[in-house]
């Protein structure tokens, strides 16, 4: 690591993240009750269960993959499409502000009833999670782009279609972008807790075999499975972020220079 990038680190978070693990490993030693283990003993059942954990944490993202990349191909095109095509949009919005308040987790039933307890039930809620986010940032992001740049695709003849895909989504891309990083979020939360209601794999089921068992340090160790897989996740997707949006970015570091 270069010296750049170790002044760009989050020395400050990280030193907050190990006061608090010390904080546990302290307070589990003085209260001395399995009812509340120590990270020393989480980590040692970590290690253990490691292949299993791996294992069942292998399913779950499968699954949260899934729906995602289902809902990332339907609705990006979608709310492009509707973002620059009002008329559609006065049709199809009330549907959208009607079943963006459910809880996914309360189309379970209506899942369970069209697709079984199998996996398809399973991909379907996450989908039905990471949709809106998508879904919603396309639509007002399409909306926000610049008169101006519609104006100038017109002039040089250019199709809804082409404005659409060459105008409309570049412009838009930095905020779809958060309501990508806001679905990939929304897909692992929901796979969690949808294996928790409908499987017999996942990292859901292997919560619910801890706490239905009382292994709370099994469980925990779970957690912090999960934890660490969605920030490594989480530190991709804001890598291919900083990939797809450099020429963004840019103009803003540019920006902020010239105000300095």
């Amino acid at each position: 690591m270069d010296r750049a990038s170790l002044k760009a680190f989050n020395w400050p978070g990280v030193i907050f993240m190990a006061a608090l693990l010390l904080a546990w490993e302290l307070a589990a030693r003085a209260m001395n009750t399995p009812s509340f283990p120590s990270l020393v003993t989480v980590l040692q059942l970590l290690a253990g269960d490691g292949r299993i954990l791996a294992a069942q944490m292998t399913i779950t993202l499968g699954r949260a993959a899934a729906g995602f990349a289902l809902a990332l191909a339907a609705m990006l095109p979608l709310g492009v499409f509707i973002g620059r095509t009002h008329r559609l949009g006065r049709y199809i919005e009330p549907a959208i502000d009607l079943l963006r308040p459910l809880p996914p987790l309360a189309i379970v039933p209506v899942a369970m009833l069209f697709a079984g307890t199998g996996s398809a039930a399973k991909i379907s809620v996450i989908f039905y999670s990471a949709a809106f986010p998508i879904l919603l940032n396309a639509i007002d992001a399409t909306r926000a782009t610049h008169p101006l740049l519609l104006d100038v695709g017109r002039s040089i003849g250019l199709s809804r279609a082409a404005i659409m895909r060459r105008i409309d989504l570049p412009a838009a891309l930095p905020q779809i972008m958060s309501g990508v990083r806001l679905g990939v979020a929304a897909a692992l939360l929901v796979s969690v807790s949808a294996e928790m209601l409908l499987s017999t794999d996942g990292m859901g089921n292997y919560l619910m075999r801890a706490q239905e068992e009382f292994q709370i340090a099994r469980g925990l160790a779970g957690i912090l499975t999960i934890a660490l897989v969605s920030l490594a996740v989480n530190a991709i997707v804001s890598r291919i972020e900083q990939r797809l949006l450099a020429w963004h970015h840019a103009r803003h570091a540019v920006v902020r220079g010239a105000l300095e």
